[in-house]
């Protein structure tokens, strides 16, 4: 099965359904931190994460007084990539976009759906940081603009989680999914294939167990080493397994594969900053990561659900 011109549910084709038109989302700054910052819960951030709390690429909110300003700025970036009619998602990447009060949240994310190129809202955020107010007032939103709430999740495996510092258990996950898709919202969920000390099999346990949850969407993102981070003094400390190209397009062939065809992609690699970015070095060249990818799922005759097919019919979930 094909969705457009791939053997996956990508973003650009759900983004094309539901809209009827090139849509791209725009990486902003909501000017909020994270309970792994503050001392809530620590002061570095996960192991992983680089000053710019994950959203190196962000149109940082310091330089601007509004929001309308950012995405703006925003979208002067990618104009010639999508044409004067194109829509945006309004996408709060930078740390954590629901670590403040709704008091806070309400006329940033309103004002930002208020931009008439502006088609939906896009929250990323930490399932230990969505209290029912906020639920609530997302929910509200939701009823203007489609509104999507990334959860990093990263892995199911709780020494992983403890290793990368991530800072909650697995159910605390479970109940924040549970109340935001009983509240209606589109929940999309990240995980990061290569954290030290897991194994393939381990990565794919992730994969199989949001497999078999109502998740709308997922991004595979690759462990990137980033100069500044606890993980940088963790690897030249002591080197731990990074994948090479073949072992992670391979990966990503599989995880495809093991996926409902319901599930929307939104990521099968992920960019880190050149400038900061130590292992893998391969992942520079981004064309050559996503063209293997495609190479392999059709050689191979690979299509979303194809493996989660052949494991339901041998019982496996």
């Amino acid at each position: 099965m094909y969705w457009g011109d791939k053997p996956y549910h990508s973003l650009d084709y759900e983004l094309k359904r539901l809209f009827g038109r090139k849509v791209y989302k725009l990486a902003l700054d909501g000017g909020m931190t994270c309970p792994n910052r503050d001392g809530s819960l620590g002061t570095e951030g996960c192991i992983f994460c680089s000053s710019g709390g994950s959203g190196d690429f962000a149109v940082p909110r310091g330089e601007y007084e509004d929001v309308w300003q950012q995405i703006e700025a925003a979208r002067k970036k990618v104009e010639g990539k999508i044409g004067e009619d194109g829509l945006f998602v309004a996408y709060f990447q930078s740390y954590t976009n629901t670590y403040a009060p709704a008091a806070y949240l309400e006329p940033l994310f309103d004002r930002a759906m208020d931009h008439p190129r502006i088609a939906a809202l896009s929250v990323g955020t930490r399932p230990d940081c969505v209290p029912e107010e906020i639920v609530g007032l997302l929910g509200k939103l939701n009823r203007r603009k489609p509104v999507w709430v990334e959860l990093g999740l990263q892995t199911i495996h709780e020494k992983t989680a403890e290793t990368i510092g991530r800072g909650y258990r697995l159910d605390v996950f479970e109940d924040a999914f549970r109340r935001l898709s009983e509240a209606g919202l589109t929940v999309v969920v990240h995980v990061i294939l290569g954290l030290p000390g897991e194994t393939k099999n381990m990565m794919l346990e992730t994969v199989d167990y949001l497999g078999r949850l109502p998740v709308h969407g997922i991004k595979l993102q690759l462990l990137h080493i980033l100069e500044g981070t606890r993980l940088a003094s963790m690897y030249r400390e002591e080197p731990f397994w990074i994948m090479s190209l073949d072992e992670y397009t391979d990966l990503i062939v599989e995880c495809i594969g093991r996926l409902p065809p319901s599930v929307v992609i939104h990521r099968i690699s992920g960019d880190g900053p050149k400038k900061l970015l130590i292992e893998p070095g391969w992942s520079k060249n981004k064309r050559l990561v996503l063209n293997t990818i495609m190479r392999k799922l059709r050689e191979n005759g690979v299509y979303q659900g194809k493996f989660r097919e052949i494991s339901v019919q041998n019982g496996v979930f």
